[in-house]
């Protein structure tokens, strides 16, 4: 998909809290509900999903973002990764245009990118870099929303939320586990349907990239299981390279007994710098950010074969979200047969709210 004349339903020149005030644009502020017919084709999570694909966590904000994105005809969406207390976001701005040739290949994401406040008009594939910090207003604003959330999901729809635990003064490695069950728990109680644990944010410096680290994994993933109960709970993961694939079997052995499914994948991470060369986002720790869209396709299907793979390999019954670079019908459909059991769109939904209607259209 090349870049459009479109508003997307984040809009990259305001600033995230005008976004969550303010938002959603475009074609998702109030959008005509899209009506599902029929009974629903497929089950996910244990779920009746009229279609298994639906927005990640990334721009769907608050109630009202993933009440536009149901009502754009997205059945699987995922409320924005929340914290058990207030956090802030990184500072403006917060996502950029990048322009890569074909494939973000890890060669090539390893070197500096240059980011822009303005999209290429030549139409080439979009990528962008987007750097949040995972913020949150808190349980006491999260909690109320997310039941309108959940309460606006219509026959074949399901309602995830992603949470992520935070590190406090004084905090230990099992405060810190500890952190991401509770706030699952406070999700469950809110009337969620499934749990995603957000393993693989690049951004977050002082809590690292979690899905690298077994013994995390594992923790994280029990301790939330013990705390939801019966509800699904979903890892979402980063990009394992070739070189990584001990480590791969080894964080998916370690966190097979407790998910329901995995996610695969969050962004490539690379260096992001201006036109003069100077870092492009400021403040610390923020010279590396995550990429998404067109050119990360690569590795969310390399990532859906292998998470397949290894499921069959290891005699586990985890379902796979296929996540990374779909941007049209035909992503979609490659992720199906690559053993996608639902995916998900961010970049390509956020500049094209018809995304989900052509994907129906065209089954």
């Amino acid at each position: 998909m090349s870049t459009t004349t479109q508003q997307p339903i984040y809009d990259p020149a305001k600033t995230y809290d005008d976004n969550f005030d303010q938002g959603p644009f475009g074609a998702f502020h109030n959008p005509e509900a899209y009506q599902n017919k029929g009974e629903p084709q497929y089950r996910f999570l244990g779920y009746p999903v009229y279609e298994p694909f639906g927005m990640p966590a990334g721009p769907l904000l608050n109630s009202k973002y993933v009440n536009a994105a149901l009502d754009k005809g997205f059945d699987v969406v995922c409320y924005k990764t929340q914290r058990s207390s207030t956090f802030g976001c990184n500072e403006f701005p917060n996502v950029l245009y990048v322009d890569v040739d074909g494939d973000l290949t890890l060669e090539k994401a390893s070197k500096p990118l240059v980011g822009k406040t303005q999209a290429s008009t030549d139409g080439s594939p979009l990528t962008i870099t987007n750097s949040f910090g995972n913020p949150s207003r808190g349980p006491e604003f999260w909690v109320d929303d997310l039941k309108k959330a959940v309460a606006h999901a219509g026959k074949g729809q399901l309602v995830m939320m992603s949470v992520v635990g935070t590190i406090k003064p004084g905090f230990s490695h099992d405060d810190y586990y500890d952190d991401f069950a509770a706030t699952a728990k406070l999700a469950v109680d809110a009337g969620v349907k499934a749990i995603e644990l957000n393993l693989s944010c690049p951004n977050v410096a002082n809590e690292g990239i979690l899905c690298y680290t077994p013994n995390a994994v594992r923790e994280i993933c029990r301790r939330t299981k013990e705390a939801v109960g019966d509800i699904p709970v979903v890892a979402k993961v980063g990009y394992f390279s070739k070189d990584q694939e001990d480590l791969l079997t080894k964080v998916v052995t370690e966190m097979g007994p407790y998910v329901a499914a995995i996610s695969a994948i969050n962004t490539i991470p690379a260096p992001v710098v201006d036109a003069n060369g100077e870092q492009a986002l400021p403040g610390q720790n923020r010279l590396s950010s995550g990429m998404c869209g067109a050119s990360i396709k690569w590795a969310g299907l390399d990532m859906v074969k292998r998470l397949s793979a290894l499921r069959k390999k290891l005699s586990l019954n985890y379902e796979i979200i296929g996540v990374g670079g779909v941007m049209s019908v035909a992503d979609y459909r490659d992720y199906r047969q690559a053993g996608a059991d639902a995916v998900q769109s961010a970049t390509g939904a956020m500049w094209n709210p018809e995304l989900a209607i052509e994907i129906k259209a065209s089954v």
